[in-house]
């Protein structure tokens, strides 16, 4: 098992709207962001950490233009936290080794998938492409995606 932590060096190559999001709890701007609308199957991890957070079966269209997912891959990697800023009640996601700020969960998610929408940023995650998970090291994940191609 990988040891997954805050990276420096990745936080130094971090691009200016991936700093302000992980790092300041920043928020990207709906349907003008990378992950949105991809369709393509794969693994979300943290851009800092590399930690595994959200695969694409767990994805949907949330009408929103982020990222949404019904439930985290490794619970474990992810953390909420109370937010009251913007004068809003919400549950901050953060991921738990890299403690970058994800996004938020909403209780506004498909019912019969648990009811939870977990609205990411983008500019939180790497996508990796079912293709790529072994030479990216994340080849234990790979049969996930053939249970969801049978």
């Amino acid at each position: 098992m990988p040891t997954y932590r805050k990276n420096p060096e990745a936080v130094s190559k971090l691009t200016p709207e991936q700093y302000r999001v992980t790092q300041t709890a920043g928020t990207e701007r709906p349907f003008a962001n990378e992950y949105w609308d991809n369709k393509e199957p794969g693994l979300y991890v943290d851009v800092v950490s590399g930690e595994p957070l959200f695969a694409s079966f767990d994805k949907f269209d949330s009408g929103t233009g982020w990222p949404s997912f019904t439930r985290p891959l490794e619970a474990a990697n992810v953390l909420e936290n109370v937010d009251n800023s913007h004068g809003m009640a919400r549950t901050e996601v953060r991921s738990k080794h890299g403690d970058s700020h994800l996004g938020h969960v909403f209780p506004d998610g498909p019912r019969d998938k648990g009811g939870l929408r977990y609205c990411m940023n983008s500019a939180s995650l790497r996508f990796i492409h079912r293709d790529q998970l072994e030479d990216e090291g994340y080849g234990d994940y790979a049969k996930l995606f053939a249970k969801q191609e049978a």
